[in-house]
């Protein structure tokens, strides 16, 4: 690693001084302990940090780089950190930036992990997930209201979005086809009635200025930015490699079958599934991590969630407590190495989980670029979004069937869950709360019921 700066190539107008490598190490160190919230609280944190108050980046910059990230499957406020660490500071800048985005979670998140399955029967810890588990239903059904209000503009889009929700509710189809389908419809509309697939125009027109910045509207692009066919050539070759030594280790060692490559295996379709967000891939972690390798509980899914919601990172971090859960669980290093095997798995999957984020930015960034506005490229994934509501609704299903009615129709009804989702849901559509005041008030609503009912 070089403490390279970035030379702007034009002459001082007043923008600040040029970043060191280092200087922007701490700043996306920090970032990787103060990014709650959710993309959009971590997209907001960015804007006020780099192009309000450090300018390092201008307002249309910024925003021509995350409409880049919106495009790409992955979490788009991890991939806007690695995209403009990469402009600044190379490939180096690019991994740092990206790295440091998601390492603090993995840490929390691995020691809350053990936690919550060493001692998850420990009444006060049971008590706080009590009043959890309502509120992250409530979270589920105000990820679809957000993400259907944004998408879903005309009738086309909400017929792809009632289409997907039966084939996932009723079918039973896996969420890969449908997003394959989502796919070729959008292809095809795309040429056949174009106007009813165009993307949903960004995140705004970038009108404001903040002063000169050292990235700023006319700096050029710096060479390393600028499409190369080597340059793609060798980034994927790199990336196929960072892919296929752990999963040839992990195959060798254990076999194919061994839930630590499986784990490997699937996480990796996982991360190129992620169109829309964490909530849109996660019914396909729990057809797969739930339903058919059995690595956790629907209720521990839901527990995940929540766990994720309150860390900071992206909430596709949610993958972590999988892994963790499941190498505990499965005790894939013998009874003696239950954490070890749990933060093991943990590691894996979210390596997996990541490695596609970083291949797409530093190898295809500059190809993402020009073809940003390709209505060829823009209509797939403008179906594919409408697609994802629908999966989301029955995501929201299938927590809040879990939560009201835990053990089954016949188990009868949780009505004291029910009014927590309830107050969860006035407090998210009516006052707007923040996420994680939400689960805070919720989860002590929990434990103060717990304790003074019982269980």
């Amino acid at each position: 690693m070089t403490t390279t700066t970035l030379d702007t190539g034009v002459a001082d107008t007043g923008a600040p001084a040029p970043v060191s490598f280092w200087e922007a190490f701490r700043f996306w160190l920090k970032l990787g302990f103060i990014s709650f919230g959710g993309p959009a609280g971590q997209i907001a944190i960015m804007h006020s940090e780099l192009v309000e108050r450090r300018r390092w980046i201008s307002e249309k910059r910024f925003l021509h780089a995350l409409n880049y990230c919106m495009l790409l499957p992955g979490p788009e406020a991890q991939q806007l950190a690695t995209y403009i660490g990469w402009l600044m500071h190379r490939t180096w800048g690019g991994i740092i930036a990206g790295g440091l985005f998601i390492l603090p979670s993995l840490f929390v998140l691995i020691a809350l992990s053990w936690i919550y399955i060493a001692f998850g029967d420990v009444p006060l810890v049971a008590g706080l997930f009590y009043g959890i588990k309502p509120a992250v239903t409530a979270i589920v059904v105000q990820a679809t209201h957000r993400i259907g209000s944004r998408a879903l503009k005309n009738n086309v889009l909400w017929a792809i979005a009632a289409a997907a929700f039966v084939a996932i509710f009723a079918l039973n189809v896996p969420f890969p086809l449908i997003v394959a389908v989502a796919a070729l419809i959008g292809y095809i509309g795309g040429r056949i009635s174009p106007d009813k697939f165009k993307s949903g125009g960004g995140h705004g027109k970038a009108d404001k200025s903040y002063g000169a910045a050292i990235i700023d509207d006319n700096t050029p692009t710096p060479d390393h930015a600028r499409f190369k066919w080597s340059g793609l050539l060798t980034m994927a070759v790199v990336g196929g490699l960072l892919w296929a030594l752990p999963m040839g280790f992990l195959t060798a060692s254990y076999g194919w079958e061994h839930p630590l490559t499986q784990m490997g295996w699937f996480f990796t379709k996982a991360a190129l599934m992620t169109f829309g967000g964490a909530y849109a891939v996660l019914p396909y972690v729990y057809q797969g991590a739930v339903g058919h390798y059995g690595w956790l509980t629907p209720t521990q899914m839901i527990d995940g969630l929540a766990l994720g919601e309150t860390t900071p990172g992206p909430l596709i971090m949610v993958v972590t407590f999988v892994g963790f859960v499941g190498g505990y669980v499965k005790a894939v290093f013998g009874p003696e190495h239950l954490f070890l095997a749990g933060t093991v798995a943990a590691v894996v999957v979210t390596w997996f989980t990541f490695l596609p984020s970083f291949i797409f930015i530093l190898a295809g960034g500059p190809l993402v670029e020009s073809t940003h506005n390709d209505i060829k490229f823009t209509a797939p994934l403008t179906a594919i979004t409408g697609a994802v509501v629908g999966v989301i609704l029955n995501l929201a299903l299938f927590f809040g069937y879990h939560v009201l009615w835990p053990k089954g129709f016949e188990g009868g009804f949780e009505w004291i869950s029910a009014l927590i989702a309830i107050g969860a849901a006035v407090a998210l559509f009516r006052f707007k709360a923040n996420v994680i005041h939400v689960i805070l008030a919720c989860a002590l609503v929990g434990l103060l019921i717990k304790t003074v009912f019982g269980a």
